[in-house]
């Protein structure tokens, strides 16, 4: 390749856009402290995310820690969630002082497996916690069944799907809350940044004193909480890409289409199925390695790094295998998360993404399981 290829390139407004829509602030010198800027974010993202309450954040990690503390769950108690995600999901469970339990993923799509959830459920368990992993909607009929049989809370971690809309509905009002995440490597970014969406209005005011001190007057500090506010800079950002989301989706689809077409008939290459009642915002391409392919992800990976291109192995390894958990929580047959794990690669998708780089990764793909048969 001609130039390196990363997995993802963050969308951004013009130079110029950008910095005429900051210009106010250097005579307002409001940059931070929910400014003007927040509250039209908050407010423009609550509108086309199609929820209806929303609480912006300094972080999409911010947004699901303190989302998972705004229920006030005991500690120690029990969240029943998948180990095929970002190691921030599984975090914001732990440092809540709650215990993880893993619950295996569904071949198909990579989404907690519903049918084995309620297997896991103890009289400490508080909450399920799926993940609409590369923006592939959970099963949120079957896991609110769930939920509403034995009083449990859903929290859905939805930071890779940002603009999808299950049955018509934004994925955000699924749940008792859904966290996205607006960072640099997401369809949708405000350089760094995060949201709650929830249903129950008192969530907005629990939200707001847990990001910022509990402050509610210059002398009235009436809880305990952290500094996850968002600042006027990034709020803008969001301002700006927001206005473009929809072109930047588009060109996301025309790629994932080519990714599609091209990699359809190689032996060994598998596409994740895609839910027919569930919008999709082309946030990655992740395809599956598998033995009719010839060569291992791992070789795949190496490979296709030779000649610059960077794909990632998102998730590798699971969150229950990770350094700082293994052997510490209950450890279910994770069997299908495992597999998938050590299959998954993610090739680079973005908007700009020049259509004959695609054709070359392709390619590339296809030349290497040629060498791997014939070696």
């Amino acid at each position: 390749m001609d130039e390196k290829i990363l997995v993802t390139r963050p969308s951004m407004p013009s130079y110029e856009e950008y910095i005429e829509a900051i210009r106010p602030l250097w005579d307002s010198h409001w940059i931070t402290n929910m400014g003007t800027y927040h509250r039209q974010l908050e407010k423009e993202l609550k509108e086309y995310l199609d929820v209806p309450g929303l609480s912006l954040m300094v972080n999409g990690h911010m947004a699901l820690e303190l989302a998972i503390q705004a229920f006030d769950f005991p500690e120690g108690a029990e969240v029943i969630t998948t180990p095929f995600t970002f190691i921030s999901t599984t975090h914001a469970i732990v440092r809540n002082r709650l215990k993880p339990v893993f619950c295996d993923v569904k071949l198909s799509d990579g989404t907690i497996d519903e049918t084995k959830i309620e297997d896991l459920i103890t009289e400490n368990t508080v909450a399920i916690l799926p993940v609409h992993v590369y923006g592939n909607v959970c099963n949120v009929e079957e896991i609110q069944r769930i939920a509403d049989k034995y009083s449990l809370k859903v929290i859905y971690d939805a930071a890779h799907a940002f603009g999808v809309k299950y049955k018509g509905k934004g994925i955000g009002s699924y749940g008792d809350a859904s966290i996205f995440s607006f960072h640099a490597t997401k369809v949708f970014n405000t350089i760094e940044g995060g949201a709650v969406a929830f249903s129950d209005p008192k969530m907005y005011d629990k939200l707001y004193n847990l990001k910022n001190f509990g402050i509610r007057g210059e002398e009235l500090v009436v809880s305990v909480g952290a500094n996850a506010k968002m600042n006027e800079f990034s709020a803008i950002m969001g301002l700006c890409n927001l206005k473009h989301i929809d072109g930047v989706i588009q060109a996301r689809k025309e790629r994932y289409e080519l990714y599609t077409e091209l990699l359809k008939d190689i032996p060994g290459i598998k596409l994740f199925d895609r839910n027919e009642n569930a919008t999709n915002n082309y946030a990655y391409f992740p395809i599956l390695v598998e033995q009719g392919y010839g060569r291992n992800r791992d070789e795949l990976y190496d490979y296709l790094k030779e000649n610059d291109i960077y794909a990632r192995k998102y998730f590798y390894p699971i969150t229950a295998d990770a350094a700082c958990f293994k052997n510490k929580y209950k450890n279910t047959m994770l069997t299908i998360a495992r597999n998938t794990a050590k299959n998954i690669l993610v090739l680079p998708m973005y908007e700009k993404l020049e259509m004959k780089s695609i054709s070359e990764i392709c390619n590339i793909v296809k030349r290497y399981e040629r060498e791997g048969i014939l070696a």
